[in-house]
């Protein structure tokens, strides 16, 4: 099966750039979390199942380590991630948590940034799974929330509805103001709330930013 995963991702990446590469893609709101890199501050993005593609795209080749689940699909998608010059660590809320839990603070220590998909890897869709906050909490990093906008997109038949934006779609892309989880804190799952709020405002200025042109 190894040969055809190999093949599989080829085939994948030779159609992800022929269309990506038509995207008008705008970034807006990004210079409080690079501000805050700077200064050293763990951050960990936060971005829906959904919309892994087109944000992949817009963060590749930047110093990220995104959390990739082991369910056999993961493969393909670390796969094509590492292609895209994004470093990944196996693992998920239900498999291999601990695991990935340490390379993401391993990566996050190393000055890089971390990336999850917190209603990953089966949903339900924009929720957040508490390993999601428990990893933030462990590492002491702030979560900014990405937000994502197309003009025009398809939406597949998933649980998630992932999006691929149409060929010379205009894309955008925005942030949520830093979310954390105090140390102290013992229920994670009763954080999730403020953390799906800030999707939503990330979200909300990504489409306010697609209006505006």
């Amino acid at each position: 099966m190894s040969w055809r995963v190999t093949w599989s991702v080829r085939l994948v990446m030779i159609l992800i750039r022929m269309l990506a590469g038509t995207w008008r893609v705008r970034v807006v709101g990004d210079a409080g979390w690079r501000a805050m890199r700077a200064q050293g501050t763990p951050i960990i993005l936060g971005l829906w199942h959904g919309d892994l593609l087109p944000l992949t795209w817009a963060h590749r080749g930047q110093e990220i380590v995104v959390l990739v689940s082991e369910h056999r699909d993961g493969e393909i998608i670390a796969q094509i991630l590492e292609r895209l010059r994004v470093r990944t660590t196996r693992g998920s809320s239900t498999r291999g948590g601990a695991r990935a839990l340490l390379g993401l603070i391993r990566a996050l220590e190393q000055g890089m940034i971390g990336a999850v998909t917190p209603d990953g890897p089966r949903g339900p869709r924009h929720s957040v799974h508490p390993g999601t906050l428990a990893a933030a909490r462990r590492a002491g990093a702030s979560v900014i929330g990405i937000g994502l906008a197309a003009s025009s997109a398809w939406h597949l038949k998933s649980w998630d509805r992932f999006m691929i934006p149409k060929p010379f779609a205009k894309v955008s892309v925005a942030y949520s103001d830093p979310v954390t989880v105090a140390p102290d804190v013992e229920d994670v799952e009763a954080e999730a709330p403020r953390f799906v709020a800030a999707m939503d405002v990330a979200h909300a200025r990504a489409k306010d930013a697609l209006a505006r042109g």
